[in-house]
C-alpha cells in the first residue's frame, strides 16, 4: 500500500525522508509552540499583576480558542483521505461553485471520475480549509484587540471630564438649588431640537449624529449624573470613568471568543461565497450597515432619556436608566451585535488575505478591481468606526440599564466580598447546626418544661413567641454586617402532642 502511494504521487513519504530532516522540523515546531505559550504566560502574570482579571478572562478564551482550532485541524488531517473519497454525481458537485474553471489529477478525483462522479472535497481542499480556519482565528483575535484598543484610546479624554467632576466651578454649574427648564440645559440644548418629538425625523437625525462628535463632554457629565443618581447617593464621589473601563474590559472578553452561533454563521459565509450570489457586490456592506443601525439606536437612547426628563429640573438635568429605552429591553443585545459585526468583517479580511496567499491576487474570487476595492474599504472603515465612534458610545450608553453590571466593583473588592460571603456563610452553617442540636435536645428532654426553663419562665409558652437574635463578636466577616436572627413560630402550644413547626429567617445587611 505504501508502495502504491509512493508511486502514484509525487511527494514523499517520511519512509523516504531522512531523520535528520525530520527532528529539524519537529524542534522547530516544537520550540516555536514553547516560545508562544511562554508569551502567553507572562501576559497573563502583566495582567494578574495589575489586577486585570477581565483581559485574563479574555486571554484564557484566546487560549480556548486556539486549542478548538487545532483540534479542528486535527480531524480534517485525519479525515481528509476518507472525505476525499466520498463521490456524488457530476451535476450536484458543480453547483454553487465560487469559480467555474475545476481542474484536478489527484488520486482521489481519478477514483470518483471512472465511477462518473467528483470528489465530496478533495484533499487539497481540506488543506486549503486549514489554512483559512487559522487566518480567520488570526484575523478575528487582532481585529478585536485593534478595535477596542482604539476604543479605550479614544475614552482616555474621558479621564480629564471625570476629574473636572471634583472641581469647583463644576460644583457651581451643577448647584442642586438652582431651578431651570430642560431644554435650557446643555444636554437639552443638543438633544432637545424641532425634530425631537418627530420620530420620522429624529432617527435620520441620530443616524448622521454618530459622524460628528458622537460623544460630547454634556453626555459624559449627564449620563454619570443619572448613573450615580439611581445606583448611590447623591454627591457620591464615583469614578464613572474607570468603572466604564472595567466594565468595557469584561466585555472584550466576551467579543474575542468565537460562539458556537458564530460559528455557524461562518458556514453561512462560505456558502455565500458561490459565483452565483455576487456577494462582493452586498456582503461586505453588511457589516456596515449593521453598525451604523447600532450607533443610530444609541444615539436615539441618549435622546430618548432626555426627552423623558421632567421639564423642569434641579440642578443638572436628571436622566433615568431604563432597559426599556433598548431593543427587547435588553442592553447587552448590543453587545452581541458588536460581536457578530466585528466577526464578520474579520472574515471579509481574512477571506481576502487566504485568497491572496493561496491563489494570488488575481484569482477568480477576485476577478474585478471593484471587489478588490469593496472589500478592503469597507474592512477599513468597520474597523475605525466601530473602535472609535460605535464602541466609545456603546460603553457610555449602555450603563443606562435598569441595573448595574458587577465591574462597579474594583478587582480588590469583588474578591474580598466573595471571601466574605464565602467565609460568612460557613459561620452561619456552623451556628444554625449548633442551635439546631441544642433544640433538638432540649424538646427530647422534656417538651412540657425545656422551653419554659431555658427561653421563657411562663408555663403558657408558645413558639410563636421565641425570637432570638445572635450577634457575633469579635474581628470576624460577619461582626458589624452580619446579623442572624433565628425565629421560631408555631400555631399551637407546646404540650407533649402539640403540633410544631419552625422556620429560620435570615436577615443580612451588606456595607461595603
Amino acid at each position: 500500500m505504501a508502495e502504491e502511494e509512493a508511486t502514484t504521487t509525487l511527494e514523499t513519504t517520511l519512509e523516504f525522508t531522512p531523520t535528520w530532516a525530520v527532528a529539524t522540523v519537529c524542534f522547530i515546531l516544537i520550540l516555536l509552540s514553547i516560545l508562544l505559550e511562554h508569551l502567553l504566560n507572562l501576559l497573563g502574570k502583566y495582567f494578574n499583576r495589575k489586577r486585570r482579571k477581565s483581559l485574563i478572562q479574555a486571554l484564557d478564551k484566546i487560549k480556548s480558542e486556539l486549542m478548538l482550532l487545532g483540534f479542528v485541524s486535527l480531524l480534517l488531517t485525519v479525515s481528509q483521505r476518507r472525505i476525499a473519497k466520498i463521490c456524488i454525481p457530476k451535476s450536484v458537485g458543480e453547483t454553487f461553485l465560487p469559480c467555474t474553471e475545476t481542474s484536478s489529477d489527484a488520486e482521489e478525483e481519478t477514483i470518483c471520475a471512472e465511477q462518473g462522479m467528483v470528489s465530496f472535497l478533495s484533499r487539497q481542499g481540506i488543506e486549503e480549509l486549514q489554512y483559512l480556519i487559522f487566518v480567520l482565528a488570526f484575523s478575528h483575535v487582532l481585529s478585536c484587540v485593534l478595535t477596542f484598543s482604539l476604543g479605550m484610546a479614544k475614552m482616555k479624554t474621558w479621564e480629564s471630564w471625570e476629574a473636572e467632576t471634583r472641581t469647583l466651578d463644576y460644583q457651581f454649574l451643577n448647584d442642586p438649588r438652582r431651578f431651570q427648564l430642560s431644554h435650557q440645559t446643555s444636554f437639552g440644548k443638543r438633544h432637545l431640537k424641532f425634530w425631537s418629538d418627530h420620530r420620522f425625523l429624529r432617527w435620520p437625525a441620530c443616524f448622521l449624529r454618530q459622524f460628528f462628535h458622537s460623544v460630547y463632554k454634556v453626555d459624559y457629565f449627564t449620563l454619570r449624573h443619572g448613573f450615580i443618581m439611581a445606583h448611590f447617593t447623591e454627591g457620591t464621589n464615583f469614578d464613572f470613568q474607570k468603572y466604564i473601563r472595567r466594565a468595557l474590559e469584561k466585555d472584550f472578553g466576551v467579543v474575542v471568543g468565537i460562539s458556537w452561533w458564530i460559528w455557524i454563521f461562518s458556514v453561512f459565509f462560505l456558502f455565500f461565497n458561490a459565483h452565483v450570489f455576487h456577494n462582493y457586490l452586498w456582503l461586505p456592506f453588511f457589516p456596515l450597515v449593521m453598525l451604523l443601525v447600532v450607533g443610530t439606536k444609541l444615539q436615539g437612547i441618549m435622546t430618548m432619556m432626555c426627552l423623558e426628563s421632567p421639564h423642569v429640573v434641579r440642578g443638572p438635568l436628571l436622566v433615568k436608566p431604563n432597559d426599556n429605552l433598548f431593543w427587547f429591553g435588553k442592553p447587552k443585545l448590543l453587545l452581541y451585535l458588536i460581536h457578530f459585526i466585528l466577526y464578520q468583517n474579520s472574515f471579509q479580511i481574512a477571506f481576502f488575505t487566504w485568497t491572496w496567499y493561496k491563489f494570488g491576487f488575481r484569482s477568480c474570487f477576485h476577478k474585478q478591481n471593484e471587489d478588490i476595492i469593496i472589500r478592503l474599504a469597507m474592512g477599513v472603515v468597520v474597523q475605525i468606526l466601530c473602535g472609535y465612534v460605535t464602541l466609545p458610545l456603546y460603553a457610555l450608553v449602555t450603563q443606562m440599564g435598569t441595573s448595574m453590571g458587577k465591574a462597579v466593583f474594583t478587582e480588590s473588592v469583588s474578591e474580598g466580598l466573595k471571601k466574605w460571603r464565602a467565609k460568612a456563610k460557613k459561620n452561619l452553617a456552623m451556628e444554625n447546626t449548633n442551635h439546631f442540636s441544642y433544640a433538638t435536645t432540649s424538646l427530647d428532654a422534656s417538651p412540657d418544661t425545656s422551653l419554659e426553663t431555658s427561653l421563657d419562665h411562663s408555663p403558657s409558652f408558645t413558639l410563636a413567641a421565641a425570637s432570638f437574635s445572635l450577634e457575633r463578636d469579635g474581628p470576624n466577616p460577619i461582626s458589624d454586617s452580619k446579623i442572624v436572627a433565628l425565629e421560631i413560630e408555631g400555631e399551637e402550644q407546646v404540650n407533649g402532642k402539640g403540633k410544631q413547626k419552625g422556620k429560620i429567617l435570615f436577615q443580612g445587611e451588606k456595607r461595603v
